[in-house]
């Protein structure tokens, strides 16, 4: 029977969500450099133009509108939006560094002092309010520069950049920032190595090879980066952070039940075993005989890969996945961004993606009967049209019923018995959305005045969910 009342624990750590690329714009000051976002077009296509054989945005830049650009400008209005979030009432905000910020190259030997000192006035205005930054160092932030003369993560030589830029940030900031992450959504490299890795294999006979071997390095740098805190900073914790999906069988046909069972652990769990148990899962060495796949190791990676473990587990949930071995052209769930059939049991969002907080139950569960770490649910949101009323307000109660129910799962997988740290829900204030380019896919609950032509007054509007998730932090989950 459900309950009516939710149980999180005395300082459970409630606030929002969101990215540099995404929010900040300033794209060009303070010494910033190029990274892949910021040649990123507007519109669903984006991907897809980035990808291109042809694309080279030094040639193309008048061609194609840059949301990414100006973004919602947090970089000059950070203090008036970390003002909106103290009135909520958060408890922390997670956010990322621009890597080309502090390294407007990658490559450079000195970080960058004008990017540094931006984000030493962001900490500060946040702890101004009792708010503890969490802190993601590389959220589909790399730097251009690597990416054309190095072949981004597929080569050895940003590992070094990486420890560079990571060491950088725990020296600067060691009395500022205790939660850290390092890589967001890395699994997401499986279907978009673009963003988080700065390739796209267009070969399918060496697509595993190398993308698998960018996993390794990067699982390298993060090991390197987690020693590295723990030394500088040894009150901090640190994380991995990953998107996670869960899979279900299409039905009980046993060939669809082990295809799911496949496709989770590649998913869902190969990135998250080595970053939490240190080691390469014996699953996968079956999949890199059956792909082909040799990686180059070298003396030592593995051990300090094994010492390299992080302290918890932050997680992205937006839909659950499910599958089947075979599938007609019909059945495929498009909307999704992990792919599958469509369930028939869940609706979807205005983009299409399946909407099933009973999947962020069971996925807790599955992640804390895995690891036994730590959870910190750092990314869950919906993104969807608001229509701004004659008064001036936006009643999203859509927004409010999908996060509510949501909530309301995460309360019911504590009392399964899942260590949940908190809860940080996507795109706490609109912005550019980074899978289509859109200011009209809001997540936030505050409303801001951009639109995707560019157009509008950046004016901060709360939204109805704004007063709602006020109440949420205020009663600590109990009024829902």
């Amino acid at each position: 029977m459900e309950r009516n009342q939710q149980s999180f624990p005395e300082g459970f750590l409630w606030g929002g969500a969101t990215a540099a690329n995404q929010i900040e714009g300033g794209f060009r000051e303070g010494n910033k450099g190029l990274n892949i976002s910021d040649v990123l077009p507007g519109g669903k296509e984006r991907l897809k133009i980035l990808m291109s054989p042809g694309f080279n945005f030094e040639i193309d830049h008048e061609k194609y509108r840059y949301p990414n650009h100006e973004a919602i400008d947090f970089y000059h209005r950070y203090k008036e939006d970390i003002a909106l979030f103290a009135e909520m009432g958060f408890k922390v905000f997670r956010m990322s560094i621009a890597w080309t910020r502090i390294f407007p190259n990658g490559d450079e030997l000195e970080p960058n002092e004008a990017g540094l000192a931006f984000y030493d006035r962001v900490f500060d205005e946040l702890h101004k309010y009792g708010i503890e930054p969490v802190v993601t160092i590389s959220h589909y932030e790399m730097p251009l520069h690597l990416v054309k003369e190095y072949g981004g993560w597929r080569s050895r030589q940003v590992v070094t950049f990486f420890e560079r830029y990571a060491t950088a940030l725990f020296n600067r900031y060691k009395d500022k920032v205790k939660y850290w992450m390092t890589f967001n959504e890395i699994n997401g490299a499986l279907k978009m190595p673009i963003m988080s890795m700065g390739f796209s294999p267009r070969n399918e006979e060496v697509r595993y090879q190398q993308t698998f071997q960018a996993f390794h390095h990067q699982f390298v740098a993060s090991a390197i980066a987690v020693k590295a805190c723990k030394q500088i900073i040894p009150d901090a914790k640190i994380s991995c952070m990953i998107l996670f999906a869960p899979v279900y069988s299409y039905d009980s046909n046993p060939e669809n039940v082990l295809f799911a069972l496949k496709e989770e652990e590649l998913f869902n769990y190969f990135c998250a075993d080595v970053h939490v148990r240190g080691e390469y899962p014996a699953f996968i060495q079956r999949f890199f005989k059956e792909h082909s796949v040799e990686l180059e190791i070298q003396d030592g990676d593995l051990e300090l890969i094994k010492e390299g473990t992080v302290d918890y587990i932050g997680l992205s949930y937006y839909m659950s996945r499910t599958d089947k071995k075979v599938k007609a052209e019909e059945e495929k769930a498009n909307g999704n961004i992990v792919g599958g059939v469509k369930n028939p049991f869940l609706k979807a969002s205005d983009w299409g993606w399946e909407i099933d907080p009973v999947g962020l139950r069971i996925s807790l569960n599955r992640l804390y009967g895995r690891y036994q770490v730590p959870l910190f649910v750092v990314e869950n949101g919906l993104g969807a049209y608001d229509q701004v009323e004659e008064d001036g307000t936006i009643n999203d109660n859509h927004r409010i019923d999908y996060l509510r129910e949501h909530i309301k799962a995460m309360g019911e997988a504590i009392e399964d018995g899942v260590e949940l740290m908190g809860y940080t829900s996507w795109g706490c204030i609109d912005l550019v959305s980074m899978s289509t380019g859109q200011m009209s896919k809001r997540y936030g609950f505050i409303y801001v005045d951009k639109h995707d032509d560019g157009s509008g007054t950046l004016e901060r509007k709360p939204k109805k969910s704004y007063h709602w998730y006020k109440n949420v932090i205020a009663t600590n989950g109990e009024q829902l």
